[in-house]
């Protein structure tokens, strides 16, 4: 493995991780959506609010990340996703800040007006946001983005079929991280009702991105077929994985065992990013870019390298540490507890 390969993957590391966890954060705001009226709602978005509100800004440093290595270590692959894909980029970054900003100041409002319109700002915020990034992705997965400044059609480039493919798998793929791990979040709350309301949304869920995605292989035929060769070539392994952690998944949840279907769920989204790189290796940018072509100098990348080390000594053990304390189960006199209607405080 070249010096830049390592790079890279650790930048996909990031990647993955911005997958499932950031994915998680947008999948929850999904189901705020979702969640019905005020009344009926309100204990699902209690415990959404209660779940991602320690974690939901520590989400988005892994995008952060991926996007500095990208633009340091391969800032020629950068210049050119960025260039001819920002508008999407544009519309998923204003996401995050309508998200954020909705998901703040709602809690500090009493207005039952304003309270909704920020509720409702921050849940169509969390769905349009990974759709646009979903976009993104297929653009540059179908071959969309050529190198150079702006040298892809700066709509056709995120307007097509592997893009609306990607756009409805992120969001799906969201909405089922969301779900499987709002079951657990759910049951340890001793809100068996919720964690059951979650249970059969992720399993729909789960069956729907199952039909997008045997639907989406003959749209990658026609529209990505280098991306449908290489997944169906030597990615096909690491899918076949896929494909087995996300039934194991789906047992797991059938059979109301929440804490290791988090894992398959996790797995399977991992395996099929997986796949997609080893689909378009030696590629960054599909056809005519490879990852040794992107790279800069051996210096920025030995630099990057040791930052990389040095800042994951620092950031990992905080990040691991800040998921597990909001893990652990709540005292028994915690007020953060979500109970079912007319029980006692």
């Amino acid at each position: 493995m070249t010096l830049a390969e390592v790079v890279l993957s650790i930048m996909f590391v990031g990647l993955v991780a911005y997958g499932l966890f950031g994915g998680a954060d947008f999948g929850a705001g999904i189901w705020d959506l979702l969640a019905g009226g005020t009344r009926r709602g309100a204990r699902q978005r209690e415990l959404i609010e209660h779940s991602i509100a320690p974690v939901w800004e520590a989400n988005h440093v892994w995008l952060i990340f991926v996007l500095v290595v990208l633009w340091t270590a391969f800032s020629g692959a950068f210049a050119a996703i960025v260039s001819t894909m920002y508008i999407p980029l544009t519309l998923a970054a204003f996401g995050m800040i309508a998200r954020g900003a909705a998901f703040a100041f709602r809690k500090s409002i009493t207005t039952l007006g304003m309270r909704r319109f920020l509720g409702a700002s921050f849940a169509l915020s969390s769905l349009v946001t990974p759709f646009f990034l979903g976009a993104v992705v297929g653009g540059v997965a179908s071959g969309r983005v050529p190198p150079g400044i702006a040298q892809g059609d700066v709509v056709t480039s995120w307007i097509n079929p592997t893009s609306l493919l990607g756009g409805v798998l992120a969001v799906l793929v969201c909405a089922y991280l969301a779900a499987v791990f709002l079951c657990e979040d759910a049951h340890r709350e001793g809100a068996d009702d919720l964690a059951e309301w979650f249970r059969l949304r992720a399993l729909g869920t789960a069956a729907l991105t199952g039909l997008v995605g045997i639907a989406g292989l003959f749209v990658l035929r026609s529209d990505a077929p280098r991306l449908f060769s290489g997944l169906t070539g030597r990615a096909a392994p690491v899918v076949a994985l896929s494909v087995v952690a996300g039934v194991a998944a789906l047992w797991l949840l059938l059979t109301r065992r929440y804490v290791p279907a988090r894992a398959a769920s996790a797995l399977a989204v991992t395996a099929i990013l997986v796949g997609w790189a080893l689909a378009q290796y030696p590629y960054l940018l599909l056809p005519g870019l490879t990852i040794e072509e992107a790279a800069r100098g051996r210096a920025t990348l030995v630099a990057m390298l040791v930052a990389l080390v040095v800042g994951a000594v620092i950031l990992v053990p905080a990040l691991v540490y800040l998921y597990a304390l909001f893990q652990q189960a709540p005292a028994d006199d915690a007020s953060h507890a979500v109970e079912a209607p007319g029980s006692a405080r």
